[in-house]
């Protein structure tokens, strides 16, 4: 981690860098390639076989194939240097990529939703076998994408949100495969919608947790997994410290978090190497890595913001 600092009269300003996020292309690549060819099969299989829920799980699959583009998209814009213009890199676009994937996905789940309602009052006779081969090889593909992502979706986001993506449908075939031995064994056609609703409830209940997160992420939440509370007790810990002010926490992307604060030191500046262990134990120990610190020594400001803000 590179460390630069500042010095302007009695401020201090002291930043950490981490290192630049995995790089999944060989990932997204796979499952975009994968999803897109059994995204064709299933459709002409589902029109054959007069199936709305292998037809909607297509379309399902066709709407996480754009997703997992704009994901890949995000992942790439993330690695891509400062500019004079964009002076954090374009880091956030992986925080807009999460947001568009949980709001994406329940759109597509509402569709699913809508069209099963709509089979209830025009049912078809569907070709239980022919789902149920067609559906179990979902299951596989879907599955074995998923396990693309999982090494990365606890630490990011975006990395998340496809990994989801992946796993939903999995559970949207695996519902289509039951339907389908549903219908074989008993002939009735509704089952065909009724599993759809009972999968698409699943993938809302699944997904809401994802689009809250990246909602707060976008509004410049305190990320998930950082206790604000703790951060600014461990700062008011500090040597010398009397109280501080201006304690803000923020995403810089869905791996990165960054932090700003005002420290009051009425003793005077405590020293690089002091600034250095409390950056380092804030990557460390909160998983901040990148951190501004700002010091004032003037004591009138301690009972000013004895009680910090």
């Amino acid at each position: 981690m590179a460390a630069h600092v500042h010095d302007h009269d009695h401020h201090h300003h002291h930043h950490g860098h981490s290192h630049a996020p995995a790089d999944f292309g060989f990932a997204f690549a796979v499952a975009i390639a994968l999803n897109l060819g059994f995204v064709i099969i299933e459709a002409g299989y589902g029109v054959f076989s007069h199936s709305m829920a292998l037809i909607a799980d297509a379309g399902h699959n066709l709407g996480d194939v754009l997703g997992l583009g704009v994901a890949w998209m995000a992942n790439r814009l993330v690695q891509r240097a400062p500019s004079p213009r964009f002076t954090y890199g374009l880091r956030s676009s992986s925080i807009l990529a999460a947001l568009f994937n949980a709001v994406f996905l329940l759109i597509a789940t509402g569709a699913i939703a809508v069209e099963a309602v709509q089979r209830f009052f025009q049912p078809q006779a569907v070709a239980g076998r022919t789902v149920i081969i067609v559906a179990a090889i979902g299951i596989v593909i879907n599955f074995a994408t998923a396990l693309l992502f999982a090494r990365g979706r606890k630490d990011d986001l975006n990395i998340r949100g496809a990994f989801q993506h992946m796993m939903a449908d999995a559970a949207v075939s695996l519902g289509v495969v039951i339907a389908g031995f549903a219908i074989v064994a008993t002939g009735l056609n509704w089952i065909d919608p009724a599993v759809s609703l009972l999968v698409s409830a699943v993938i809302v209940a699944g997904t809401w947790s994802l689009l809250r997160d990246s909602m707060k992420m976008t509004l410049h939440g305190v990320p998930p997994g950082v206790d604000e509370q703790a951060v600014r007790r461990f700062l008011e810990a500090c040597p010398g410290v009397c109280a501080l002010h201006d304690l803000h926490i923020w995403p810089m992307s869905t791996t990165e978090t960054a932090l700003t604060c005002h420290l009051i030191i009425p003793s005077g500046h405590p020293g690089d190497a002091e600034l250095r262990r409390i950056t380092d134990l804030l990557r460390d120990k909160f998983a901040i890595p990148h951190a501004t610190i700002q010091i004032e020594t003037d004591e009138q400001d301690c009972a000013l913001h004895g009680h910090a803000v």
